[in-house]
């Protein structure tokens, strides 16, 4: 959106016993920036904390936040690098990792070769190609939050096929200017009310 940059992912699960809450699928890096994964759980743990570690390394060295751009740049060489050994497999994850630096605001996504790519708005995860055609569609580049929250939300309807529920949305926020952070249920639940009703 215009200002900033949101992430809105589905915390369901296949199975109904598992708590919703205790599935977390967005992950803070650093004051500014934060990611959201698909794909295997165990392999994006681990890529958090290698972006973690790079953004704490660089600020230790130069006191100063990790610009964006390179520190997702770090995070696709770890990747690369596992796609180059015998005995070692790909991380079977994506990353789309949102943050704001001096440059602007950054989404940028990288998939499991350690590709990097800048996006104005995508997904990744089950459901993707019906997400990207709602996005493509409506998105703009001057949309204020909430708009943009709700086109979110829209995409992530098509992409699960049903209407989004509050307590399995996490939506976090790099927005410029202001820390990183995760909207309220409260907030996820009145977004979620103001969507159109779905077409037949």
């Amino acid at each position: 959106y215009k200002d900033g940059a949101a992430l809105i992912v589905d915390r369901r699960s296949i199975n109904r016993l598992v708590e919703p809450k205790s599935t977390e699928k967005i992950h803070q890096i650093d004051d500014y920036s934060g990611c959201a994964t698909a794909g295997l759980v165990a392999d994006a743990r681990v890529l958090v904390d290698e972006a973690r570690k790079a953004a704490q390394v660089h600020k230790v060295n130069f006191g100063e936040n990790i610009p964006v751009e390179m520190l997702v740049k770090k995070v696709c060489d770890h990747k690369q690098n596992y796609t180059q050994y015998g005995g070692a497999r790909p991380f079977g994850t994506a990353l789309l990792v949102a943050g704001t630096d001096d440059l602007g605001v950054h989404l940028l996504e990288t998939d499991p070769s350690g590709a990097l790519i800048a996006y104005k708005a995508t997904c990744i995860g089950i459901g993707r190609t019906a997400a990207v055609e709602v996005l493509e569609k409506d998105y703009q580049d001057d949309m204020e939050f909430d708009d943009a929250l709700k086109l979110g939300l829209r995409a992530l309807e098509a992409a699960i096929e049903e209407r989004p529920k509050a307590e399995c949305v996490e939506i976090g926020v790099a927005a410029a200017g202001k820390r990183f952070s995760r909207l309220p249920e409260g907030k996820i639940a009145d977004l979620i009310s103001q969507l159109p009703a779905a077409e037949n």
